[in-house]
């Protein structure tokens, strides 16, 4: 069956606005901060009206609505910009594992490339995973993975530890690496 509240284009979190408000009377709220009192909402589109702004419910699950005139697009601009500061914060305090693949046959560019993109990473104060998976018959010679593997600690042994050694797991062999603590 066809329903119209399925192509209603208001999101969850968004607040009714202007004539989406459906409520006898509200407690007004001035641009400026000012409480205006209990009004009819007539009057307080009018208010909002004359002044170019937006009447927007600030509570809308209560029994005393309280509506404010501002304007309702800067608002939500302000809003996700603290949501996204909020979160780049949040996720600049959770350190991240962050995994390097090598291969057995490296080639200098390729390690060294790698290497410095960890060292980037490592600086910021992050873990890293640093793996090689052996294919075919390279399985037969896991020491020239491990000497990779080595390699690249020793390289990167001016701003990380080694927090677990190479160790071999099937066809994988890996190592973490910790950043250095000053």
């Amino acid at each position: 069956m066809f329903n119209i509240a399925n192509f209603n284009n208001k999101k969850d979190n968004d607040l009714p606005i202007n004539d989406q408000i459906r409520v006898g009377e509200v407690m007004l709220i001035g641009p400026n901060g000012e409480q205006m009192g209990t009004k009819p909402l007539d009057f307080a589109k009018q208010i909002a009206n004359a002044a170019g702004l937006d009447l927007v419910l600030m509570n809308p699950g209560n029994e005393r609505p309280v509506a404010k005139i501002m304007d309702y697009n800067r608002f939500k601009y302000e809003k996700n910009k603290k949501q996204k500061e909020a979160l780049k914060k949040q996720n600049a305090a959770i350190k991240e594992l962050k995994e390097y693949r090598l291969s057995a046959k490296i080639d200098i560019g390729d390690f060294n490339t790698k290497a410095k993109n960890a060292r980037d990473y490592l600086e910021k104060g992050h873990k890293i995973k640093v793996s090689i998976r052996f294919r075919g018959r390279e399985m037969a010679h896991t020491e020239i993975g491990e000497d990779v593997l080595n390699r690249f600690a020793e390289t990167l042994s001016e701003v990380s530890t080694v927090e677990s050694k190479p160790k071999l797991d099937g066809r994988n062999m890996t190592m973490l690496l910790a950043p250095k603590s000053n």
